[in-house]
């Protein structure tokens, strides 16, 4: 998603931002990407959980108590021990109270059992020692108070960890509808439902839902059954015949509006806000032909019973893959004039593409989570290429190494890796983007039939099966004939990345071009790497492909030629997970610009161009060029660099004037006009701008519009109305810098429509509007803050309002100081007092 300016400070000074856009240039895909940075103290090695009995079918019967939070429940487990014959069932349930445990027997009727229930484990004592050809079945009437739970937890991809969630359960909050969801990844459905909480368990299941008519319910599998009752209540049964691990269980009650759809003959529905239901096909529309494609091009149909996705408020992560029933954070909802400035798909594709790697075949530990989100990630390149062509793929691509290599500038580790301490530290940037990577190369290196043939036998093979990385290998391996450890000891099993550096030099006499490529990293902790790539040499208007192996710290080629190449261009598949320095001349890049095939080329080129060109220089002449190309990413990047060159060439302007009025995207569009006022302090497309059909840019236009008119701020009064979240955050931000009291309610409506990220930057902006405030106002706004943080179960949040706090208390003990002796002086002394009253109440908490 592209971001407001104000967005941008945001992304820089919050805590973690998962799943997020970082830049224009950079797209993040937001439930899961954290920037915490985790320090080596590992506990020990994470092995996979012991499988002592097999979970077979759950029947489970719940009833939501809106008033107290609580989730009243019946359940039938039906298991078998594993191997060895066993006489307990130990079940994870966390701070449920356990009313009743029982064995059912063949009759229907139950036998009470023995049981210990302490630190949310649950231990059943059988009524006999079970062999594993005897399956049974465990009954239990508990209650789930998740609002209740001593201990939480949560990190930057899944900000809390108690599992079942009730939104506005009283219904006083008129800015969002009254909703019970889940999330259960990675260990939290043991809140609402005992269970075997691990990824190595798999069930089929059977849910009953019990409340209120007037809310739609969903859950995995298909609806079997929907029966009103004569309390004004209705049960909805959902079963799902096909087993998924434990986590993948969900279910969903709210207000929703269904719209929909359908793939071939399996259901396709939207459960969306009432105000969102006339977008949801603009939302979710592509779904089924993504279900086609996907189908189609790994060779295995889609397998489950049908394809749901709901939007939910204030969700914990950015989204779930749910086994035929996702669920999306509210950012996904979106007007059709708000998807002109960012669509869902790669969100969207990479779920999806979970149904087949991480619900169909699934890792076995959190160690082996790249198998899950690694895929999921690389779902989202192959439905870009698919859809949109290589070069949009490429640029998602280029976005996961670079939000890789932004993190491996502090945290480099295994992407398979057994020593961890917290297993939510595996959901990183190195099992999202850098695995994607990875799967990417393996797939240059085999070629698309050998990697979409493995990729078959991968998924038939290990159906409904948990797994871990060495299965992954071996399907290559029976499809390609090749052992293939080399490649996953460096890549999966081995922590770090190339550091190539490379050098080109021109022998005329023996008409010989030598290129040196040196590994440059520290080969201490980092693997000395095998690198396959292509190297394309143009020369004499042709271009040639030389295929080659690196294995050496410092491999020098020879290549023969009849002229100097016009360009060697290395790795010109632009599949490297590296760092690069490319010691290309400066006419070189001009060619790669002009000639090479790629966007990745292209883009390289002009980065390199942008550095230290003067203006009517070929290098300018290029850059100019590039304002035209194909690519949004390629003309934003122009245009960022744009400015020695409009220094001698007059026609500059009036070709960024022609991409503000005229560009397709609206990105670009908006860079445009930040390039009018940078460069030209040019205002007069500004009007235009601000009646643009982009959010973003009507944003920017007002932003420089109150900058040079700042007496003109209650123009914006108009547009308050809107509830654009981009729109929204732009008035709150310029009300930081302009505003006074006459905007408080504005702000005060802003913190509480605000959720999820876009809340975190909200309470900043607060406390920076407050220093503009009287002190009635900046009173009023520290019991809002107060407010907001009791409300809030995200650690995240609190250190924001802490931060926050911290801020404005500075501000009026300064405002005391100031007026001391005076009467104002003792309404600051008050705020003052009020706020070191929050603060220590939050450092109690924590």
């Amino acid at each position: 998603m592209k971001r407001s300016k104000f967005l941008t400070a945001l992304v820089i000074t919050a805590f973690v931002i998962a799943s997020c856009k970082s830049t224009k240039e950079t797209t993040v895909e937001t439930h899961y990407l954290p920037e915490i940075e985790v320090k080596p103290a590992f506990e020990g090695y994470q092995a996979s959980t012991t499988i002592l009995t097999d979970l077979q079918h759950i029947r489970l019967q719940v009833r939501p108590d809106w008033s107290k939070k609580y989730l009243y429940g019946k359940i039938e487990i039906t298991a078998k021990p594993h191997f060895n014959p066993q006489n307990t069932l130990i079940l994870n349930a966390r701070g449920m109270d356990i009313n009743e445990v029982a064995l059912m027997t063949s009759s229907g009727s139950k036998n009470k059992l023995t049981y210990d229930y302490q630190n949310d484990s649950l231990t059943i004592t059988l009524d006999k020692t079970y062999k594993n050809t005897e399956p049974y079945t465990v009954y239990i009437d508990y209650v789930a108070k998740p609002d209740e739970l001593k201990k939480t937890s949560g990190s930057a991809a899944i900000s809390n960890d108690k599992g079942l969630y009730f939104i506005n359960a009283d219904g006083k909050d008129p800015n969002k509808p009254t909703q019970l969801w889940t999330q259960g990844e990675t260990q939290s459905n043991s809140v609402w439902f005992p269970t075997i909480d691990r990824p190595n368990q798999r069930f089929t299941q059977e849910i009953s839902i019990t409340t209120e008519d007037k809310y739609v319910t969903l859950s995995n599998g298909v609806l079997t059954s929907s029966m009103k009752n004569a309390d004004g209540t209705r049960t909805d049964t959902w079963k799902q015949s096909l087993t998924a691990a434990p986590y993948l269980t969900m279910m969903a009650v709210g207000p929703f509006k269904v719209v929909k759809d359908k793939w071939r003959n399996l259901e396709v529905n939207y459960y969306v806000d009432a105000e969102y239901e006339p977008y949801a096909r603009d939302i979710f529309g592509n779904t089924p032909e993504m279900l086609e494609f996907f189908s189609k091009k790994l060779g295995v149909d889609y397998p489950w019973e049908k394809f749901s996705q709901a939007v939910v408020h204030d969700y914990v992560s950015g989204a779930m893959e749910n086994t035929t029933a996702v669920i999306h954070g509210g950012q996904l909802q979106r007007t059709s004039r708000e998807l002109l400035d960012a669509n869902n798909e790669e969100t969207i594709s990479h779920e999806l593409f979970h149904h087949w790697f991480g619900d169909l075949v699934t890792c076995e530990s959190w160690s082996n989570i790249p198998l899950n989100e690694s895929f999921a990630t690389y779902g989202e390149y192959l439905w870009n290429e698919y859809k949109y062509g290589r070069d949009e793929a490429d640029y998602s691509g280029m976005n996961d190494l670079n939000q890789y290599l932004a993190e491996a500038r502090y945290k480099q580790v295994d992407l398979i890796r057994y020593h961890y301490n917290n297993e939510l530290e595996m959901f990183d940037r190195h099992s999202y983007s850098k695995g994607g990577r990875i799967l990417h190369m393996l797939r240059k290196y085999v070629g698309d039939d050998a990697f979409f043939a493995s990729l078959k036998k991968y998924l038939n093979d290990n159906k409904f099966q948990p797994v871990e990385a060495h299965e992954l290998r071996l399907a290559f391996e029976a499809v390609t004939g090749e052992d293939l450890n080399w490649f996953f000891n460096e890549w999966f099993f081995a922590k770090g990345h190339p550091d190539i550096e490379i050098s080109y030099q021109w022998n005329d006499t023996i008409k010989k071009e030598t290129v040196i490529i040196e590994q440059k990293q520290s080969l201490k902790e980092t693997p000395l790497y095998k690198l396959p790539l292509a190297i394309d040499i143009y020369e004499g208007g042709k271009v040639r492909r030389e295929e080659v192996t690196l294995t050496q710290e410092k491999e020098i080629l020879f290549f023969d030629c009849n002229t100097k190449p016009d360009l060697v261009n290395v790795d010109a598949e632009k599949q490297l997970l590296c760092v690069k320095k490319d010691n290309h001349t400066t006419e070189e890049w001009i060619f790669q610009y002009n000639h090479a095939p790629l966007f990745l080329d292209r883009y390289e080129a002009i980065s390199k161009l942008a550095k230290g060109y003067e203006g009517g220089s070929a290098s300018a002449a290029t850059l100019k060029k590039a304002l035209l190309d194909k690519h949004f990413a390629i003309r934003i990047l122009a245009l960022k660099n744009i400015g020695a060159a409009a220094k001698t060439d007059s026609t500059i302007k009036p070709m960024i004037a022609r991409l503000v009025q005229h560009d397709k995207k609206s990105d670009v569009r908006e860079e445009a006009l930040v390039m009018m006022h940078e460069l030209y302090d040019d205002a007069s497309l500004d009007n235009a701008a601000m009646n643009d059909s982009s959010y973003a840019v009507m944003t920017t236009a007002l932003d420089y519009y109150i900058e040079k008119n700042p007496t003109q701020i209650t123009m914006l009064k108009k547009y308050e109305s809107d509830n654009n979240n981009t729109l929204r955050y732009a008035l709150s931000n310029i009300y930081a810098d302009y505003g006074d009291d006459e905007q408080f309610d504005f702000m005060k409506s802003a913190l509480e429509k605000a959720s999820g990220f876009g809340k975190f930057g909200l309470i900043q902006t607060m406390g920076k509007y407050l220093e503009r405030c009287s002190p009635d106002k900046i009173d009023e706004g520290a019991k809002l803050l107060a407010s907001t943080v009791q409300n809030s179960g995200s650690k995240f949040m609190t250190m924001q309002i802490k931060s926050t706090f911290g801020r404005v208390g500075k501000f009026v003990d300064g405002k005391a100081k100031e007026f001391e002796n005076k009467p104002e002086a003792e309404q600051y002394k008050k705020i003052s007092a009020y706020i070191k009253e929050q603060l220590a109440e939050i450092k109690k908490k924590e």
